[in-house]
């Protein structure tokens, strides 16, 4: 198993990450979802990057998986509803922030990066508040901030506003119960095994002590980030934006408007996908990510 890998911060916080795949490759930051420990990203999508001669940098988010637990208050199910963050919450900008701090400390260059959901817009506003970190962006089934679009169904919010998970069997259970309504069963079926091993391996990896307090704290620099569309036609790194165009938790208006705010951004919507990275779709990212770095090779490298 690759190492777990430790980066202290010169604001306190510890930033858990791993690095894999040929040491002389351009790297590639892949930034998680909300709530999604470094292990989210599929073992046959890292495999792919490697393969294709990426040096692949995951990390866990603040508030998740062995990174820093934050202590703050977390906002209550009110204020998430009404999307009003607490008072001095941390925001997208300092999870960025973080990012930036863990490339400084691994002496990386300008990167290749790819964020998910919640880490698209961690990675969209690392680009634009840290230009010279980014050769390329590539955001996956994010959005912009705007509350006009890319909203989940309500009854996707309603699924997730059950009480957190008392066991790693229950855990298994609510994921894939949550998957059966934001994954596709028909075009990208998932993989049920795969995703049972995972659940049992994060619940494990968490030593068994879920997180519902760093969830709610990550939703809350969500909102507290606001509509950051003014931000992101700042961005100047090549931007290769995909969304499904099925999708429940985020709406493909999110993809949509964040391709039109990113200037010169490229938008992929795949027919048929959700928010998954079920295997069928897996090599179509790989490749649509792959081919996105080499062709903006030299750009801003």
């Amino acid at each position: 198993m690759t190492e777990d890998l430790f980066a202290e911060l010169p604001g306190g916080t510890t930033i858990c990450h791993r690095v894999e795949g040929p040491a002389d490759g351009p790297a590639l930051l892949l930034v998680a979802g909300l709530g999604l420990d470094l292990t989210s990203w599929p073992r046959r999508m890292v495999d792919g990057f490697t393969g294709r001669g990426l040096r692949v940098i995951t990390l866990d988010n603040r508030d998740t998986g062995r990174s820093t637990r934050v202590r703050a208050r977390p906002p209550g199910m009110l204020r998430q509803l009404l999307a009003r963050p607490v008072p001095g919450a941390y925001d997208l900008g300092d999870m960025a922030a973080d990012v930036d701090g863990l490339l400084g400390h691994l002496g990386a260059g300008p990167v290749h990066v790819l964020g998910m959901s919640m880490g698209g817009m961690i990675a969209q506003t690392l680009a634009a508040r840290h230009p010279a970190r980014v050769a390329t962006l590539t955001s996956v089934f994010s959005t912009t901030g705007d509350r006009r679009v890319g909203q989940p169904a309500r009854s996707t919010l309603l699924r997730m506003a059950k009480r957190p998970a008392r066991t790693a069997e229950e855990a298994v259970e609510r994921h894939l119960s949550l998957l059966r309504h934001i994954g596709s069963t028909t075009d990208f079926p998932p993989d049920v095994a795969l995703e049972r091993a995972w659940v049992t391996g994060v619940w494990d990896r968490a030593e068994g002590r879920p997180n519902p307090a760093g969830v709610a704290r990550q939703i809350g620099a969500i909102q507290a980030s606001g509509d950051r569309t003014a931000e992101l036609r700042s961005i100047t790194a090549p931007t290769l934006v995909i969304h499904g165009d099925t999708d429940r938790m985020v709406h493909p208006s999110g993809g949509r408007a964040t391709a039109a705010a990113i200037p010169g951004a490229r938008h992929v919507e795949i027919a048929g996908m959700r928010h998954h990275f079920a295997p069928g779709v897996i090599d179509r990212v790989v490749d649509l990510t792959a081919d996105h770095i080499t062709a903006t090779a030299g750009v801003r490298e």
